[in-house]
């Protein structure tokens, strides 16, 4: 006997899970229906089975195809139109004609005995036999009465309370002889309960009807679409569930990676080769679909999440549906009953409240509160680039697609010929995607420079050596499963804010020029990259003294790039230097706060029992540097800022330096008081490389451990920082104790409140108000000088959903209080 699926259906019902995909593909226990289906089929000998499909046919003819890998042999009868339950059929008819055959649904999940359900065909020698099942509310179904012989007296389809008169309803599965086609006219909509069935009934024709014992589910709801899933972990229905039970109901399938500090309260299923992190909670009723990755502190409840979705730190998921290939941020929240579609991006701390549907492809901004369904609207990202360039998880938001299309847009930018410089940290996503990169450069006939593994100032330097421009890849600071795509211009700083919103609208436009067979662009290795940048260095800094000092420092490559670099430059140096962590560290690219304050401790520890005059720590790429004095103790990078500035005013005497506006005012008393003169820029990196650049700047920085010594570069760069250290400290005879002491403490508080971005212009607007007759100054968001000199300065974010503010008074408790009194602004025009 043959079997017929009738996998047509668009399944409305259950949109947005249906807009992509049709309904007999839709997981549960990470299997398709229509997979429980056919398995179901098998196991009773109906091994060759029609399939009828119309709504999105070529995804199941795609996944099933032959049916091979299930041991069966699968056809397709295509319907070019909506044909009804019977006229799917009867487009199948030439597969039927020549013996009885099985009709069952490919989107029901059920386990009833379909041999005896032949049998009873058999025996009654039926035309037709319906399966019949009981359920508690019949008013979404098709009510049959039958006789004591099981002969169907009556059919009513999806009655009222009114019409109920029983709680038998048709499940759709019917065994029928090859002479029921007589019944069906061709190529128009007909119904097997609405139109065939009642004609038989009306000729006296043999129509049966089976009660059979089990499990059925109609999977025609949301909310029956989660209770199948339930149902499947709970042992009411027996299905196969492909995995390993490594505890009682706690379903773990091939490569699935489980930390064992992860919480797991079953029944539950955990698709193969998902990710499951340490401290992540998943709870029972949840489905976790193949390649999801589930973040520390995540918390899943009665969730159903579908293949290669992203669940961010701390997210919460309840009793909600996720679509494939969707990424839900750090911390947000989707409540019970909601429906997340394929491919969606839901943001960073952002709320779907219950029963909402997002359907694909729609992004959600961080932050925002969602109530009402989101249908139409799709919301892209408002910038590409953040504070570090274009910033994402690697594999989640930094794809090597999207790699290509940056590294496109970029090339578009520029002119044909033009030659880019590119390079990368240590890491394995970075060299990974930079060769995503040079590809997309060649093919848009751009020359490409690549200098591999090397610290960022020297990929700077380097881009400014000739290139029309750079590209860096590295893992982002302190998030290791983060990477950045920063791109140069020709002088090797960070694109000017007009050169992003150029690559951002040719990105958006997606308007990639590919270059002609001809005109393909060359891949070529510069020599020598290190000895041209030390070189360069030791020509422009000042190393008088340092040879005559006797001075012993301590360095720490923190297992990074800049280890490149100092085995030549402190020979050349000519001072007495222990080098700590030098060589390089694929599985620690960055590094956490902790990691760096635990580093620093260490490095404290060995420069006070070395005798050392100082000790330094590189950040991983070179960029950025950290002071330990020589007793040892760590000088933050706010006060090494200060320390670094008192060192070069006291010696240079006049000039300016850079600093971002939210830089302590006591900056101001250090430059003044050595007669040089502080130039305020917006917090903005490129800004102050810009006056960085400029004649008659002396020294910049950003408090953060970025240092730009002018007279070698415009931005930072943690070697040539710490080259101009060791000559002041050379020649200034005073250790950074010392320094340190004589310069005022600074208090200064920070404070992030949420916000989103359809009021950050109405908090702006609020904060100005409420400034009153007090000093505004708008260089950079707008900071607010009391008449005392306390002063608070409040910047929206331009990548997040977030209002910063800074406070300084003269002591911390005046910062706190002035912090709490304009957080209050914020707040109100936030509500």
């Amino acid at each position: 006997m043959k079997a017929v699926v009738m996998a047509g259906g668009e399944g409305t019902r259950l949109r947005p899970m249906t807009s992509s995909m049709p309904k007999p593909l839709l997981p549960v226990a990470n299997r398709p229906i229509m997979e429980h289906v056919l398995r179901l089929l098998k196991r009773h000998g109906l091994n060759e089975t029609v399939v009828t499909v119309q709504f999105l046919a070529s995804l199941v003819k795609n996944y099933f195809g032959d049916g091979e890998e299930l041991g069966m042999e699968l056809t397709y009868a295509n319907e070019e139109k909506p044909l009804g339950t019977a006229g799917s059929v009867k487009n199948a008819e030439e597969a039927l004609k020549d013996d009885a055959f099985l009709v069952i649904s490919g989107d029901a999940l059920t386990d009833f005995d379909l041999t005896e359900l032949i049998n009873f065909h058999k025996e009654k020698g039926a035309m037709v036999t319906v399966c019949l099942t009981r359920v508690p509310n019949p008013l979404e179904f098709g009510i049959t009465i039958v006789d004591e012989e099981g002969k169907v007296e009556r059919f009513l389809e999806k009655p009222t309370w009114g019409q109920v008169f029983s709680d038998t309803v048709n499940t759709g599965i019917y065994v029928m002889e090859p002479e029921v086609f007589n019944y069906v006219d061709p190529d128009v909509p007909v119904d097997w309960s609405g139109d065939v069935f009642p004609q038989l009934m009306k000729e006296g024709k043999p129509i049966y009807g089976y009660v059979a014992e089990g499990y059925w589910e109609d999977v025609g709801t949301h909310e029956s679409y989660v209770k199948a899933q339930a149902d499947v972990l709970e042992g009411k229905v027996n299905v196969d569930i492909d995995g390993f039970e490594i505890s009682p109901g706690v379903w773990v399938a091939e490569g699935a990676e489980v930390h064992p500090d992860a919480v797991l309260r079953g029944p539950l299923y955990i698709g193969d080769y998902a990710k499951v992190e340490a401290g992540a909670e998943i709870r029972e009723h949840t489905v976790v679909g193949s390649n999801v990755v589930v973040k520390s502190g995540a918390f899943l409840h009665k969730a159903v999440v579908h293949d290669n979705v992203y669940i961010g730190q701390h997210s919460n998921l309840r009793g909600c549906v996720v679509g494939k290939n969707t990424d839900i941020m750090r911390a947000a929240r989707i409540e019970d009953g909601a429906v997340i579609g394929d491919e969606c991006l839901i943001g960073e701390e952002s709320i779907v409240q219950g029963n909402v549907r997002v359907y694909p492809f729609k992004t959600i901004e961080a932050g925002a509160f969602v109530n009402t369904s989101v249908i139409w609207e799709s919301r892209g990202q408002a910038h590409l680039f953040g504070a570090r360039g274009v910033t994402g998880i690697l594999n989640v938001e930094i794809t090597p697609e999207l790699a290509v299309r940056l590294a496109g847009a970029y090339a578009t930018t520029l002119k044909k010929g033009a030659t880019v410089t590119t390079a990368r940290d240590h890491s394995r996503g970075a060299r990974a995607l930079k060769r995503a990169v040079i590809s997309a450069l060649q093919a848009s006939a751009i020359d490409v420079r690549d200098l591999e593994n090397v610290p960022l100032p020297v990929a700077r330097q380097q881009t400014a050596r000739g290139s029309a421009g750079g590209i860096m890849i590295r893992t982002s600071p302190g998030v290791p499963d983060s990477v950045d795509i920063m791109f140069f211009d020709g002088n090797g700083a960070d694109l000017s804010q007009g050169s992003q919103r150029k690559l951002d609208r040719v990105f958006a436009r997606q308007e990639y020029r590919r270059a002609f067979p001809g005109e393909i662009g060359d891949l070529y290795f510069p020599a020598s990259v290190f000895d041209s940048y030390t070189g360069s260095l030791l020509r422009n800094v000042d190393t008088t003294g340092i040879a005559e000092s006797g001075l012993k420092v301590v360095v720490d490559a923190s297992n990074g790039s800049a280890g490149l670099v100092l085995p030549s430059l402190l020979g050349k140096l000519g001072v007495d230097s222990l080098t700590i962590n030098p060589g390089l560290d694929e599985s620690r690219p960055t590094e956490t706060e902790e990691m760096r304050r635990k580093g620093l401790v260490r490095l404290g520890e060995i420069v006070a029992s070395s005798g050392a005059a100082f000790g330094v720590r590189f950040d991983p790429v070179g960029e950025r540097l950290s002071l330990v004095d020589e007793k040892g103790r760590i000088i933050e990078d706010d006060r090494a800022l200060l320390v670094m500035l008192d060192l070069v005013a006291a010696e240079r005497r006049s000039g300016r330096v850079a600093l971002p506006v939210t830089t302590t005012r006591i900056a101001e008393q250090v430059a003044a008081y050595h007669g040089t003169q502080v130039e305020w820029t917006t917090t903005s990196p490129d800004d102050l490389t810009r006056v960085g650049g400029e004649e008659g700047t002396i020294f910049g920085g950003d408090g953060k451990g970025g240092f730009i010594v002018p007279e070698f570069s415009s931005v930072y760069d943690g070697t040539a920082a710490f080259v101009r250290l060791i000559g002041l400290v050379a020649r200034t005879q005073l250790t950074l104790s010392q320094i340190d002491a004589r310069i005022p403490r600074a208090h200064v508080l920070k404070r992030d409140l949420a916000t989103p971005w359809a009021v950050k212009g109405l908090v702006m607007r609020r904060v100005v108000e409420a400034a009153g007759d007090r000093s505004v100054d708008t260089t950079d968001g707008v900071r607010v000088v009391e008449t005392d000199g306390r002063w608070v300065m409040v910047l929206p974010d331009p990548a997040e959903a977030v209002t910063h503010l800074w406070a300084e008074g003269p002591d911390d408790a005046s910062a706190q209080a002035l912090l709490d009194e304009w957080s209050a602004v914020v707040d109100s025009a936030g509500r």
